[in-house]
C-alpha cells in the first residue's frame, strides 16, 4: 500500500527589539520619524512655552504632541485608532487606553503654542550646498507662494474668524509659506483668514531672507512696498511682472533685457516668449515679463533667468504633497480657531520632518537630485514604522546610518525630471476654476520635445510731447491742425490710429489736446470711431453727414428725458412743442413698447425694430389714429391704430407720410378712464395682429 508521509512546515521565527521611553511616556514617539523630533527637542519646547503637565499622569504633554503628529500622520481615523497605532507595537508594555474625550481633552490642555515652537525649530533649508539642484550660482533659490484651498469644518466659531467662501462649501485658510525650491522643505510659515491677502502674510516671512538667497514668485507680489522690503534684506529677487506695470527703459542690455527702477530699486526687466512644441505637433506660446535685482546681464544672461523661473512650480509640488498626499483633500478635525491652528502647525511640522529624512535619504547618495525622492513613499514607510513603533530609539553606533525611510526611497528614485506641460485644473465641483477657456493650452499632460526661448528687447520709446499745444488760430487754413490731421489719416484710410500716434507724429501737440479734438470731430462725423481710442478716416460722400443730436423724448406719462439719437438735427423747443426734422434720419429705427411693458405704467421700455426710417414727432398724448407702418408694409389692406405719446417717435418708411398725423391737434379725452381704455383697447389690437 502506498506510503504517505507529511512533509515538515517551513516556519521561521522573528525576533525584533523595541526600545522606547519608559513607564507612562512609552505611547510617546512617532516611529522612524523620533529621531528627528527626539524627546529631548520635545521636553525643551514645552518647557519654553509652559505647557509641561503640573501632576504627571496617564497622559503627559510629550505624549499629546507626538499624539498631535500621528492625527495628521493617520488623517483617516479617529481618536481613538489614532491612539490605537501609538501604541499597536507595544504588545507587551501595560499602556493607557483613553477615551476620545481625554484625547480631545489633552489637546485643548496644551494648546498651539508648543506646537508652533516646535515647527520653528525644524522649519529652515535643510540641503548642503553642494546638493544638485538647489542653488543658481552663489545664491540658494527660495520661493513665496500662497494656498487657499485648505478647508476645514464649518462651524460657526470657523466661519466667525474665516468667513465663507463664493467658491468653497467650507470655510478655507490663506496659507503662506516660504519654500526652498530644491528640496521643497518649509523655511516659514503663517496662515490666516483669505481677506488679508497674500502680500500681507508674505511680509511676515521677509525676517527669514537671508543675502545668499534668491527669490522667486508670481505675479501679484510686485507692489512697490513689497520690492522695497525684500531690497532692505539684501536678498535678490527674480518675480513675475504684471503687464500693465509701466516700467521707463533707462539702458538696454545686449541680451535684450534692460535696466530700469521700480520704487527706488533698480532692477532688470525681462520680456520673453516661450514657444513650447508637444510629442503631437501642439505648439503655444506663452508671454512671460520677469523683474530681477541681478543686473549683470553677463553673468546672469537672460535666457538663463527665464529657465529657472521654471523652478518657482516645485512650490506647487509641495503644496500637493502637503494637501493630498498627507491628508487627502480631507477637511481638518477641528470645529474651532484655537484647534485650527493647533492642527494646522502640527501638519506643517510632520510635513517637515518627512523632507527632513527625503534630504537625508537623497545625500546619502552623491549626486542624486532631492526632486527624485518620492514622497509617497517617504509617508506610507513612516506610517508602518509608526504602527511597528520601529527605530524610535537608535543605538548611539548607529548614529549617521540611515533607516528604513532612507534604504527605500534611495532604491526606488523617480526617472530624471521630463519636460512637459499640464493644464491645471481643481477637481472641486465647488471651484471657481471648474471650467476652463479655452486659451490653446492641451488639457492633458504632454511631453515638451522642443522649447523655444525667445528675449524681446524693449520698444522704442515715445517722443516727449510738449507741455502746451501750439496756436494755430492765425495759420495758414492748409498749415492748421484740424487740415493736418485729416490729411494724415486720408493718406491711409484702412490704419487704425490711436491718439498718442498722431500726437506723437507732429509732436506739438498735448495729448489733452489730442483727445478733445479726436472725440469732437467723430461726433460730427469728420472722421470714424471705431472704438476706445481707434479713430480712421471717413469716406468722402456728396451728401453731407449727418450730427448725433439729443432729442426729448419721454416715458409714457412722464417727465422728458433726453435721448442721444444719430439721426438729422432736431430743434427741441421744451415739452410740448414740435420737433421739426431738418433733414432725413441716417440711422435711426423705429420704437416700440418692449415686452415688459404695461398699460399705465411709468417706466415703459422702448426698443428699435426694423430698418431705417424718418422720424416724425408728436406732441400730444391722445393724437390721431395712426396707420402703423411696418404691418402696413407687410399688408396693405390691414389697418391698426396707435395713439401717440408725447415725444414718442413714430417710424414710417422713408419717403412716406403718415396717414392722418397731425401734431397740432387739440383733441384731449375727458378722463383718465377713456384714456386707459384707449390704451388698452390699443394693445389687444396689437397683440392679435
Amino acid at each position: 500500500m502506498p506510503f504517505h508521509h507529511v512533509l515538515p512546515a517551513s516556519v521561521m521565527a522573528i525576533t525584533r527589539t523595541v526600545t522606547v521611553a519608559a513607564g507612562r511616556f512609552a505611547p510617546g514617539h512617532l516611529g522612524e520619524l523620533t529621531p528627528v523630533v527626539p524627546f529631548e527637542l520635545i521636553d525643551a519646547v514645552l518647557t519654553e512655552t509652559r505647557s509641561v503637565q503640573r501632576r504627571l499622569r496617564d497622559l503627559p504633554s510629550r505624549i499629546g504632541i507626538y499624539f498631535l503628529l500621528a492625527m495628521c500622520l493617520f488623517p483617516e481615523v479617529g481618536y481613538r485608532l489614532v491612539w490605537d497605532k501609538l501604541t499597536a507595537g507595544l504588545a507587551e508594555v501595560p499602556v493607557a487606553s483613553p477615551t476620545p474625550k481625554a484625547l480631545r481633552d489633552l489637546r485643548r490642555r496644551l494648546g498651539s503654542a508648543p506646537v508652533r515652537a516646535l515647527f520653528e525649530v525644524l522649519a529652515g533649508p535643510l540641503a548642503r550646498p553642494t546638493t544638485p539642484g538647489v542653488r543658481f550660482g552663489p545664491y540658494r533659490t527660495v520661493s513665496f507662494d500662497g494656498c487657499s484651498s485648505q478647508k476645514v469644518p464649518d462651524s460657526g466659531r470657523n466661519r466667525a474668524w474665516l468667513g465663507r467662501t463664493s467658491h468653497h462649501g467650507y470655510p478655507t485658510l490663506e496659507l503662506m509659506t516660504l519654500v526652498e525650491t530644491g528640496t521643497r522643505a518649509l523655511i516659514g510659515a503663517v496662515f490666516g483668514p483669505t481677506a488679508k491677502g497674500e502680500t500681507s502674510y508674505a511680509s511676515r516671512l521677509l525676517h527669514l531672507l537671508r543675502p545668499d538667497m534668491l527669490v522667486l514668485w508670481d505675479k501679484g507680489f510686485d507692489g512697490n512696498d513689497f520690492l522695497a522690503s525684500v531690497t532692505a534684506t539684501r536678498a535678490q529677487f527674480l518675480g513675475r511682472l504684471r503687464s500693465n506695470r509701466r516700467t521707463p527703459v533707462l539702458t538696454r542690455l545686449a541680451d535684450g533685457s534692460y535696466l530700469s527702477v521700480i520704487a527706488a530699486v533698480k532692477v532688470r526687466v525681462i520680456d520673453a516668449n516661450i514657444t513650447v512644441t508637444c510629442t503631437d505637433g501642439t505648439v503655444f506660446t506663452g508671454s512671460y515679463r520677469l523683474v530681477t535685482t541681478l543686473t549683470d546681464a553677463r553673468r546672469y544672461p537672460a535666457a538663463a533667468l527665464v529657465s529657472l523661473y521654471h523652478q518657482r512650480w516645485e512650490h506647487e509640488s509641495a503644496y500637493y504633497a502637503l494637501r493630498h498626499t498627507i491628508t487627502n483633500g480631507r477637511v481638518l478635525r477641528s470645529g474651532d480657531p484655537a484647534g485650527v491652528e493647533q492642527e494646522m502647525w502640527a501638519l506643517l511640522t510632520l510635513y517637515q520632518a518627512l523632507r527632513t529624512m527625503m534630504v537625508e535619504a537623497a545625500e546619502s547618495l552623491p549626486g542624486t537630485d532631492p526632486d527624485r525622492c518620492c514622497f509617497t513613499i517617504a509617508l506610507q514607510t513612516a506610517r508602518d514604522q509608526v504602527v511597528q513603533a520601529a527605530a524610535v530609539i537608535t543605538d548611539p553606533a548607529d548614529v549617521g546610518r540611515v533607516g528604513l525611510i532612507g534604504h527605500r526611497i534611495p532604491a526606488r528614485l523617480l526617472p530624471p525630471r521630463r519636460q512637459r506641460v499640464s493644464t491645471r485644473k481643481v477637481k472641486s465641483p465647488m471651484s471657481r476654476y471648474s471650467t476652463r477657456h479655452d486659451d490653446g493650452r492641451p488639457d492633458t499632460s504632454r511631453t515638451i520635445p522642443g522649447l523655444d526661448i525667445s528675449v524681446l528687447e524693449p520698444r522704442e520709446p515715445h517722443p516727449q510731447l510738449p507741455a502746451i499745444s501750439r496756436d494755430d488760430r492765425h495759420t495758414a487754413l492748409a498749415e492748421r491742425r484740424r487740415h493736418r490731421i485729416l490729411g494724415l489719416l486720408e493718406e491711409d484710410p484702412t490704419r487704425l490710429w490711436r491718439p498718442r500716434d498722431i500726437a506723437s507724429h507732429f509732436g506739438d501737440i498735448t495729448m489733452e489736446t489730442m483727445y478733445r479734438q479726436l472725440s469732437r470731430w467723430a461726433e460730427t462725423g469728420l472722421i470714424h470711431k471705431l472704438g476706445p481710442g481707434l479713430y480712421a478716416a471717413t469716406a468722402w460722400t456728396p451728401t453731407p453727414l449727418a450730427r448725433p443730436a439729443k432729442t426729448l423724448t419721454t416715458r409714457p406719462w412722464g417727465k422728458p428725458h433726453a435721448k442721444l439719437h444719430r439721426q438729422a438735427p432736431h430743434t427741441s423747443h421744451g415739452y410740448g412743442r414740435v420737433a421739426e426734422a431738418r433733414e432725413s434720419c441716417f440711422s435711426c429705427k423705429p420704437w416700440r413698447p418692449s415686452l415688459s411693458w404695461r398699460v399705465g405704467s411709468r417706466h415703459a421700455r422702448w426698443r428699435p425694430v426694423g430698418p431705417p426710417r424718418v422720424c416724425v414727432p408728436t406732441r400730444r398724448r391722445h393724437g390721431p389714429s395712426v396707420r402703423d407702418p411696418l404691418r402696413a408694409d407687410q399688408d396693405p389692406g390691414h389697418t391698426r391704430t396707435n395713439r401717440l405719446q408725447p415725444g414718442r417717435i413714430m417710424a414710417v418708411s422713408a419717403g412716406q407720410q403718415p396717414h392722418g398725423a397731425c401734431t397740432t391737434s387739440t383733441r384731449r379725452t375727458s378722463s383718465c378712464r377713456t384714456r386707459r381704455r384707449s390704451w388698452a383697447s390699443s394693445r389687444r389690437t396689437e397683440k392679435g395682429a
